[in-house]
């Protein structure tokens, strides 16, 4: 039969006169045919080292396009809008490459340009411990699969030319020593460049007829040792936690760096893995809890903190961990039952499953045995085998209702249950007349860390989209399904605010969290924000009010002129964590912003512009629509923290970005005042120095005790 070639590649160039760490160039190349493209958001070749990797991606953001995966798409551009979709028939080999060179990344489809975007590549190929997967999208995460067949792979340790790609064909060599090369030729898996001797099928994998064949769950590991290629079951799960399991405890360091956020709550090593979701979070006891995913030595797990005002936490012993539970922790949220008892569903990684657990302690420390939240049909029949992703249950009435959320175009489910234990799926979440042009958002976008919650008259649903970040929508149940009146980006357009979760407060305040990620200071969590819905229907954002314990040696000035197109840089007022609150009265119609962290020119900083051509509020690189009518008053509220800032406008709209300084580099703490095109006025600004949150950062069960 004569077949039929397709190339793609991905290739990296160098920024001129950047130095680059020692190996990050680098070449993935593979032949597939896709006899199943239902099939997707798997991997035709990856290459990982702990949760880092690279790796060839079909459609896992965009519906029939390829794409650099990588973790937490640090190296995958988003935006894939003019990407073409691949068109090749089942029995069409399709050759993917993809070549990393500096800081621009490349994709080819035989040979032909397919798309080109800039990113800071890592070296992967210099670890010793790297490994390589095919099928799944990577390990310890990864949810895809690859429908089809791949006759040949290979790694190369540079990256190749256009014409160097155009010259490979599959099962013959190359002229260019391949770092790693599979041709799937008889019956066992071989790297005959023998860097990964071992390898281990699962899931349905198999080697036939010179290729390597996959289908849904189906992976192929391939390591340097044995026990590195099966300590990786077949789906999701990481390399298995040997030894006794001695719950540890999180501490904030005495002298952290001077590049630390110190007032927001940060995960205390700045490390730790990510994701840094915040997740199961009550009030109960007298006491704040919140729970947040991180991942030491045993894989992911829940970091527990508490906290008597939403401020200043302390941590607890971790022992929501794959050792106690069987399997990773990751994104569910807390509940309280119909008896008043805390509980939590999660998503148990690499099982598949969603699960409840009830507090046992007054402290939260202890968590009775798990149950599945596993629903039967409308016939009875349980479904057993469908795909259980993040999970949401709330009361309403005498009813729980439970949420299985997706990051694909699968919509989400919703179930009802009186006992939490038998659940009975009642179909989609979203109702049929979920309007897309009013809401101005697909209905297939995905519905990923969702929390369903009553505010004021209506049901709100804050949630993620894996491509365009938090969410909210507004709306009603209809008939059993959910019925938005209302959609918005929260945090702006940014896609580094992330994985909402929230509480009720002991006054009845709804409070949330969400995940700022690709900050300096890892696993961050924003700051606490209330959110009301008064009868406008307008959603309000406002900073936690018990933010304003934290302030000391208030600063203030009035009636502050600013001349036209010139930056103002205050006397007075500077630092590095602040809060500054803007009062300006008679807005007028052009630009006009403050701007932090600025040097002693007042330049370099970070600028909070309110854009009034374009309608947005604009925090550095960040920005969010934003609507101040002609002289509408307006209220700024700025928190820097360090490299950290976070802007509220008028209780409507919140931004958070930061600023990159490297710990001990000089501390730039001016702030600046500028307008555009005209002389104003600005009627008052004030600044408090902010302390630090963290006043002992470890706690005991009897410590918390009363």
């Amino acid at each position: 039969m004569r077949k039929f070639f397709i190339v793609v590649a991905v290739v990296v160039t160098a920024v001129a006169g950047e130095l680059r760490a020692a190996g990050s160039d680098k070449t993935l190349v593979s032949w597939v045919r896709l006899s199943d493209k239902k099939v997707t958001a798997g991997s035709i070749l990856t290459v990982q080292d702990g949760p880092r990797f690279d790796g060839i991606v079909f459609a896992e953001l965009a519906a029939g396009k390829w794409m650099a995966g990588s973790d937490i798409f640090r190296r995958t551009n988003k935006e894939q809008g003019d990407w073409a979709v691949e068109n090749a028939d089942a029995k069409t080999l399709v050759q993917m490459a993809i070549v990393y060179k500096g800081d621009q990344i490349s994709i080819y489809r035989n040979g032909v340009a397919y798309a080109s975007y800039k990113a800071k590549n890592i070296d992967l190929l210099g670890a010793k411990s790297n490994f390589v997967v095919f099928g799944l999208r990577h390990i310890g995460g990864g949810s895809g699969s690859i429908g089809g067949s791949i006759e040949d792979a290979r790694i190369y340790g540079q990256a190749l030319t256009v014409d160097q790609i155009k010259a490979l064909a599959p099962n013959k060599a190359s002229s260019i020593k391949p770092y790693a090369w599979w041709d799937f030729e008889g019956d066992k898996v071989v790297d005959r460049a023998e860097r990964y001797p071992h390898s281990k099928l699962s899931g349905g994998a198999k080697l036939d007829s010179g290729s390597l064949v996959l289908g849904k769950m189906a992976v192929l590991i391939a390591a340097r040792t044995k026990s590195a290629a099966s300590a990786a079951p077949a789906r999701h799960g990481a390399p298995k936690f040997v030894g006794p399991y001695v719950p540890e405890t999180p501490s904030w360091p005495k002298n952290p760096p001077d590049n630390w956020a110190i007032y927001h709550l940060a995960h205390p090593t700045a490390s730790g893995g990510s994701p840094f979701d915040p997740n199961p979070a009550f009030y109960y006891k007298g006491r704040y809890h919140m729970h947040y995913i991180y991942r030491p030595s045993c894989g992911f797990a829940f970091a527990h903190v508490s906290s008597t005002d939403m401020v200043r936490w302390k941590w607890h012993p971790t022992v929501l961990a794959p050792p106690t539970t069987g399997h990773g922790m990751f994104s569910g949220t807390g509940f309280f039952t119909k008896e008043g008892k805390p509980a939590m569903v999660y998503c148990g990684w690499g099982s598949n499953r969603n699960w409840i657990r009830y507090g046992l302690d007054d402290e939260l420390n202890k968590w009775g045995d798990e149950h599945t939240m596993l629903p039967k049909d409308k016939d009875g029949k349980l479904l057993d085998k469908a795909p259980y992703f993040d999970p949401d249950i709330w009361l309403d009435g005498d009813t729980y209702y439970g949420l299985n959320g997706h990051s694909s175009r699968t919509p989400p489910l919703i179930m009802q249950s009186k006992d939490l234990k038998n659940w009975t799926q009642t179909g989609p979440l979203l109702h049929p007349d979920f309007d897309e042009k009013k809401l101005g958002v697909s209905k297939g976008e995905d519905i990923s860390c969702p929390n369903m919650f009553k505010l004021g008259k209506k049901w709100v649903l804050v949630c993620i989209s894996h491509r365009l970040g938090c969410r909210y929508f507004i709306g009603e149940f209809k008939n059993g399904q959910y019925l938005p009146e209302q959609h918005a980006l929260m945090g702006g357009m940014s896609k580094r605010f992330f994985a909402p979760e929230s509480l009720v407060t002991k006054d009845g305040r709804r409070v949330m969290w969400a995940w700022f990620f690709g900050g300096q200071t890892k696993g961050v969590q924003s700051l606490p924000r209330e959110l009301e819905l008064p009868d406008d229907n307008v959603l309000r954002i406002k900073p936690l009010k018990e933010l304003e314990t934290l302030r000391c040696d208030e600063q203030s000035q009035a009636r502050i002129a600013v001349k036209a197109d010139t930056d103002l840089v205050l006397k007075k007022i500077k630092g590095d964590h602040l809060e500054l609150k803007l009062e300006v009265k008679e807005t007028g119609k052009k630009n006009f912003g403050v701007a932090v962290l600025c040097d002693d020119r007042g330049a370099g900083g970070v600028r909070i512009t309110v854009n009034r051509t374009k309608n947005l509020l604009e925090v550095g690189t960040e920005k969010a629509p934003f609507v101040l009518k002609a002289d509408q008053p307006l209220t700024l509220r700025v928190f820097v923290d360090s490299t950290i800032v976070e802007v509220f406008a008028n209780d409507v709209q919140a931004v958070i970005t930061d600023k990159k300084r490297n710990a001990g580099a000089k501390i730039n703490d001016r702030v600046v005042l500028f307008s555009a095109a005209r002389d104003m006025v600005m009627d008052k600004i004030t600044a408090w120095r902010m302390k630090s949150a963290y006043e002992g950062s470890t706690v005991r069960a009897d410590e918390i005790k009363k």
